[in-house]
């Protein structure tokens, strides 16, 4: 399954994989730690979780959507969990969590499988990177809130992501 109508700059892109929307139920996925031990959806556990999905976090939009679901990820507590999926390498990652003080959220790849690139429909047809794209998941898993990024210089609407993710909370 592809879709069109997403662009990255000047340049048109093609996202694989099937679109998920509000009422699915999400599908698992295995991406890689910083320590490249596998993290599955199942491992997040039975929480509210607000994964965010991002081309690279060497840009600088990425960087401070990262930052900013990280400061937000703080306020939580221990019933949510935000996790930020990209495809650079887990070795990269960890730089980059260690320099910009990531320390609520969870940072992890997808650089082996793609499985969850392809299994969210953000995977970009031909670059191999991620879509710019939020999520958000109750404890059981359903999707409650999407948002594919249509421009991916742009950036999300956090706080429609945060609001639903809040409550979820109550």
């Amino acid at each position: 399954m592809t879709r069109t109508g997403f662009k990255m700059g000047d340049t048109a892109l093609t996202l694989l994989g099937e679109e998920r929307k509000v009422g699915d139920i999400a599908p698992d996925f295995t991406l890689a730690k910083q320590d490249l031990s596998p993290l599955t959806l199942a491992d997040l556990g039975k929480k509210v979780k607000l994964i965010v999905a991002v081309p690279s976090i060497d840009t600088s939009v990425c960087e401070l959507e990262t930052i900013r679901f990280n400061e937000e990820a703080g306020k939580f507590g221990d019933k949510a969990v935000v996790l930020t999926i990209s495809v650079d390498l887990p070795f990269a990652q960890a730089r980059f969590c260690a320099a910009k003080g990531i320390d609520n959220a969870i940072v992890a790849s997808d650089y082996q499988q793609r499985s969850f690139g392809k299994a969210y429909g953000v995977l970009i047809d031909g670059l191999m990177l991620l879509n710019r794209s939020v999520f958000v998941l109750d404890e059981d898993n359903t999707i409650t809130y999407v948002e594919y990024v249509k421009q991916n210089t742009e950036h999300p609407d956090y706080d429609a992501a945060l609001e639903t993710a809040k409550k979820l909370l109550k």
